[in-house]
């Protein structure tokens, strides 16, 4: 099942240019822009938004740098582009691809953002979303990498944000 979501989403690469554009600004780059959003309400109000930037940061360096390395070191998984014909869009090294770190950090960002700030939190989760949805679109994601991400984002975004609230 997997592996024909994958090949779904996936089709549409290398076909439109625009699509393909769009598809590498979302992969590669708009989560420094999130990254900057973020730090943007740090600027605006500091008494306000100190404590959620830091464990927005801190929720997903815990997801990215350390549960899913572990998981990676545990159960190593190929990517895509390793073991099917694909439309590769972007370049990657031959690591391993599960969990997805993006979808880890970005996810574990919005969960936190959305604790502190309702509405700026569902537009985390739809920057998020158009990462993840274009990672697997250029080719460097399994969907299941998306969701395992997710799920290790969301929960190291629930615990962090537990922790820093007692």
């Amino acid at each position: 099942m997997d592996s024909v979501i994958f090949q779904y989403i996936n089709s549409f690469a290398l076909k439109y240019l625009w699509l393909d554009a769009a598809a590498i600004f979302f992969a590669n780059y708009f989560g420094w822009v999130l990254i900057g959003v973020l730090i943007l309400f740090l600027i605006k109000n500091f008494r306000k938004y100190w404590k959620m930037t830091a464990t927005a940061f801190i929720s997903a360096v815990l997801a990215r740098f350390i549960i899913t390395e572990i998981i990676r070191w545990l159960c190593p998984r190929t990517r895509p582009f390793v073991l099917e014909q694909v439309n590769l869009l972007l370049p990657h090294r031959l690591t391993g691809s599960f969990p997805s770190g993006h979808a880890a950090f970005f996810f574990a960002i919005s969960l936190i953002v959305y604790f502190y700030n309702k509405k700026a939190g569902i537009l985390f989760f739809i920057a998020s979303t158009l990462i993840c949805i274009s990672r697997v679109f250029s080719g460097l994601h399994w969907p299941s990498d998306i969701l395992g991400g997710v799920v290790v984002g969301l929960f190291a975004a629930w615990l962090i944000h537990r922790i820093f609230r007692k």
